[in-house]
């Protein structure tokens, strides 16, 4: 079976003013296809309540990184009361979303991404020992590589969000 280690643990952001929820789905999946991730969409939901739409995104990306690890990320990404808003910038009239946005990253190193070394107990006890003896600075590299690929994600994000300051009109 393949062994998860958690390196990633719920890092949560969370923004609430003026943003397009369409651009802001386009470009978490912009950066994964950059950088060569493979997409998993697990859930998309929507629904529409009086206060507003509320989105529920869980999104399970991952990236084969050698022949024996797999790095992954999950993300949970929850839109709540958001709503249509019209915003006038630079004589321009934009429509935007107002809402709540909360993400959550996880970030993880899978071992034995085939499932080869996991079918007999011997396999498995050399696998244990390789990993934990010969393939520890392999590991490492995976560990930082899934905690930079996070943290960069984040970052854009980040920035993404803090594009949108301008008043607005309901």
């Amino acid at each position: 079976m393949v062994e998860r280690h958690l390196v990633v643990d719920h890092l949560r952001f969370s923004y609430e003013g003026l943003f397009n929820a369409a651009e802001l789905y386009n470009l978490i999946a912009e950066w994964y296809f950059e950088k060569g991730w493979d997409w998993l969409e697990k859930i998309n939901q929507e629904q529409v309540t009086p206060a507003g739409r509320q989105f529920h995104i869980v999104l399970e990306p991952w990236k084969s990184a050698s022949d024996y690890y797999k790095i992954a990320m999950k993300i949970v990404l929850n839109m709540t009361d958001v709503k249509e808003v019209e915003v006038e910038h630079e004589g321009q009239n934009l429509n935007l979303n107002y809402g709540a946005v909360k993400i959550t990253f996880d970030g993880f190193v899978l071992s034995d991404r085939m499932n080869k070394w996991t079918k007999q107990p011997f396999y498995w006890l050399l696998s244990v020992l390789f990993e934990k003896y010969f393939f520890r600075n392999h590991y490492e590299k995976m560990h930082q590589w899934i905690e930079s690929d996070v943290d960069d994600l984040h970052a854009k994000i980040k920035n993404y969000l803090n594009v949108f300051k301008y008043s607005y009109r309901m």
